[in-house]
């Protein structure tokens, strides 16, 4: 049966673990937006003997689940702090995906617009610059956000290398107070209420680029 006065125990527990939880989403999806638009520029403009190996680690990265990336990093890099490390296994893990979106907004691109640049000789660096990297990023903003999405749910995950996020914070307190009900209600509220309005953002701007 629900407990109010566990309930309002619990609460600072888990607002402080949801603290983590964002500073663990922002700098990690930071990560997945860069080195993802890189793994995408290498594939699609880079050279053979260079594509070549980053599409294979990429497939590899997506092949493999995130709980067995964190293992591996938690044992093969002891020496990183656990926050630092599950930011950059996070941020790497989701960059083989965004890259694959980004792929798709090179391919947005009107052909017109890539045979109008040969056209004119402008240089490379100047077509990805000025034409391109503009148009793919705007074709992109939604499906990047629905991963931003899916990264804050899926930062339970770090708990198994220790970082106190959120869920690990309710899962402490719950065991200790004997009110998991409470405590794992109020998580999943938090996340609801943090995530549900970015949801509907997306969407709303995934409509209006529609048009």
């Amino acid at each position: 049966m629900w407990d109010g006065k566990a309930a309002r125990a619990a609460l600072p527990a888990v607002l402080e673990g949801f603290g983590v939880t964002v500073l663990a989403t922002v700098p990690a999806f930071a990560v997945a937006l860069v080195l993802g638009l890189a793994l995408a520029l290498v594939q699609r403009a880079g050279p053979a003997w260079l594509a070549l190996p980053v599409r294979g680690a990429a497939v590899f990265v997506r092949s493999t689940p995130l709980l067995v990336q964190l293992f591996a990093a938690w044992v093969l890099v002891p020496a990183l702090d656990a926050p630092v490390l599950g930011v950059l296994v996070l941020g790497t893990h989701y960059a083989t995906y965004l890259s694959e979106v980004y792929r798709t907004g090179f391919d947005s691109v009107p052909k017109g617009q890539w045979e109008a640049c040969t056209a004119l000789s402008l240089p490379r660096r100047r077509v990805w610059r000025a034409v391109v990297l503009p148009q793919a990023v705007r074709n992109v903003l939604p499906p990047l956000g629905n991963y931003a999405v899916s990264m804050f749910k899926e930062t339970p995950l770090l708990s198994v290398i220790t970082v106190h996020e959120m869920v690990h914070e309710a899962n402490t307190f719950g065991s200790t107070h004997f009110a998991y009900l409470e405590s794992f209600t109020l998580a999943a509220a938090v996340f609801l209420l943090a995530s549900w309005p970015t949801s509907l953002l997306v969407r709303r701007l995934e409509a209006r680029l529609a048009h």
